[in-house]
């Protein structure tokens, strides 16, 4: 809610409106704006994020905060599920451009550390929205198959830890996004500078009563997960404990 409550001489409770940010859309209370970059971090590579419309509806989304670390003109944020040439020509544009990067990890994924650099700028395109949101994306457009696919090695847990990963190595779209803009700008310390608002929007739920989440993956092999499982996931685990067992 973004009203607290006066009582008028009447008794009756009076809704006065909490102050909110006007960039991040939060209570000026918890907002992670001061956190951002003091100025937009420059970069040779354009940010495409594909944001499924449910995740623009997410009060706890990470998109913005890439949105505003970066100089304009170089983070597009582009909301849909299905992206017709004839409804998104320039996209159409950007995929079929042999410096496209689509940011999606598998068999046939090259890791980003093994991308040529030197000389080379890029368009990173990345899909915003939870795991099966992302596939959806994937299978129903065409032009995402263009692209050259990437993904990431990265050690370190995600620190979105208000909100429930799939598996202990999965990413946020900021630092998704922010692992590889590191690499390929060849700049460590942007992992760093680009999730200090995440960090801060983390800690700010906490110290209001939200609690830290582990992963589907972690909750499933400690007996903790009180869903049911779909086959596949099923199969997976099943699979990870029979190699466990071996080795």
């Amino acid at each position: 809610m973004n009203a607290l409550f006066n009582f008028a001489k009447t008794n009756e409770p009076v809704a006065v409106k909490r102050p909110v940010c006007n960039r991040c859309m939060r209570p000026a209370t918890v907002c992670w704006c001061p956190y951002l970059p003091h100025a937009p971090v420059a970069t040779e590579t354009t940010v495409y994020i594909l944001q499924h419309p449910f995740e623009e509806s997410r009060c706890l989304k990470t998109a913005p905060m890439l949105y505003h670390s970066l100089p304009e003109g170089k983070c597009h944020i582009i909301k849909g599920k299905k992206f017709p040439v004839s409804r998104f020509p320039l996209l159409d544009e950007v995929m079929k451009s042999p410096n496209t990067l689509l940011l999606y990890p598998g068999p046939d994924a090259i890791d980003i550390d093994d991308i040529a650099t030197d000389g080379q700028t890029y368009n990173l395109v990345l899909l915003d929205g939870t795991w099966a949101q992302a596939k959806g994306m994937y299978q129903q457009n065409p032009v995402m198959k263009l692209p050259r696919k990437v993904q990431i090695k990265y050690s370190e847990r995600s620190k979105y830890v208000i909100r429930t990963q799939p598996t202990d190595s999965a990413l946020s779209t900021l630092e998704s996004a922010a692992v590889a803009l590191s690499i390929l700008e060849h700049k460590p310390d942007l992992i760093q500078t680009l999730t200090r608002p995440l960090v801060a929007l983390c800690d700010f739920q906490i110290q209001h009563g939200a609690v830290q989440h582990q992963s589907r993956e972690y909750k499933i092999e400690h007996g903790l997960w009180k869903k049911p499982l779909a086959k596949a996931v099923r199969k997976r685990l099943e699979k990870k404990q029979l190699k466990d067992a071996v080795s």
